[in-house]
């Protein structure tokens, strides 16, 4: 007896993913008719017919998308948050949220279990393509902050370079030299902010070998900064991996003695809602987080449609320094 034309079959032979297929047979919304007459001619030519436990999983109305973060706790993945369930809200559909705790472990558990509970998947993730696509095989997916490789997967990048040139132009032209930073900790290597410090730092002839790591807690940034000023009391200036650890540097700053800006001028990279509530407000190198959330749900979408997805230059989100008080 031959084997029983799958669903997967049928994704395969039309070049889509499995959801996409499901949208087809069931006249769902939200995928061209180009598309969807390429899936009803694959289905017609293998001769599929859903199993009926497959007819109740796809009758679903509402799309679902799964979005991954490291750390809810942190003010900017909430803000990001926030925003991505605003433009699915907009479109009908649902978000499932997943928290990895910044953890490789908490990571691949999420894998496991979310290609069965969503359409498509959008966030934030450590593990190589490689491995993300042996568990989300099928699934339309938009990775943030970090370029692909794979063709089947999407990306938004972050383009801080130009934000932090213009930070530490900022700081420069205060009369700043002696400019230190704080990495993130939970890293193997140097992040590429680090990078971007150091080509900024570069263009003034000044260097950029002051750098401390700190984790992404208000205690982790007064922690360090706390540490890099032991080793380094020259400092008047300090640029952080995020606005977290830099409320932490402007706390030990306090703490130390130290008046921001006039003895220590502080920034941060995210331009967080947070950097208006602290004293003095946190200049930042600030990125737009309520565009980064509609983005990836837009590309989410248009993957899900089979569309054409957005360009590479449509899918960057620029840093630009905010000047508040702290710098």
């Amino acid at each position: 007896m031959p084997d029983r034309v799958t669903i997967n079959d049928v994704a395969r032979t039309a070049g889509v993913s499995r959801q996409t297929v499901s949208r087809a047979l069931n006249d769902k919304g939200e995928i061209d008719a180009t598309t969807k007459q390429r899936v009803l001619d694959a289905a017609r030519e293998l001769g599929y017919r859903p199993s009926r436990f497959a007819r109740g999983l796809v009758r679903q109305d509402t799309t679902t998308i799964g979005l991954v973060v490291p750390d809810l706790l942190n003010p900017f993945f909430t803000e990001v948050a926030a925003a991505a369930l605003e433009a699915a809200r907009a479109r009908g559909w649902h978000v499932v949220l997943y928290d990895t705790a910044d953890s490789v472990d908490e990571e691949r558990g999420t894998l496991k279990v979310i290609g069965s509970q969503v359409d498509a998947v959008v966030g934030y993730f450590s593990l190589d393509e490689e491995e993300l696509d042996q568990h989300l095989s099928g699934i339309p997916v938009v990775l943030v902050g970090r370029d692909h490789h794979m063709p089947r997967f999407s990306s938004i990048r972050i383009d801080g370079a130009t934000g932090i040139r213009e930070a530490v132009d900022h700081l420069v032209r205060a009369g700043h030299r002696r400019i230190g930073m704080l990495d993130h900790a939970n890293r193997a290597e140097p992040s590429v902010r680090r990078e971007w410090f150091a080509d900024a730092m570069a263009a003034h002839g000044l260097p950029a070998d002051v750098v401390g790591t700190a984790v992404q807690s208000v205690d982790g940034g007064a922690e360090a900064l706390t540490a890099l000023l032991g080793a380094h009391p020259e400092l008047t200036a300090v640029f952080t991996f995020n606005d977290i650890i830099a409320v932490g540097a402007l706390r030990a700053a306090r703490r130390l003695g130290r008046r921001v800006p006039a003895d220590l001028a502080v920034v941060g990279f995210d331009g967080l809602q947070l950097g208006t509530v602290v004293d003095p407000e946190l200049t930042s190198v600030g990125l737009d987080t309520r565009r980064l959330g509609a983005l990836a749900v837009e590309q989410a979408g248009r993957l899900l449609q089979g569309a054409k997805p957005l360009s590479a230059d449509e899918l960057v989100i620029h840093a630009a320094l905010v000047v508040r008080e702290s710098a």
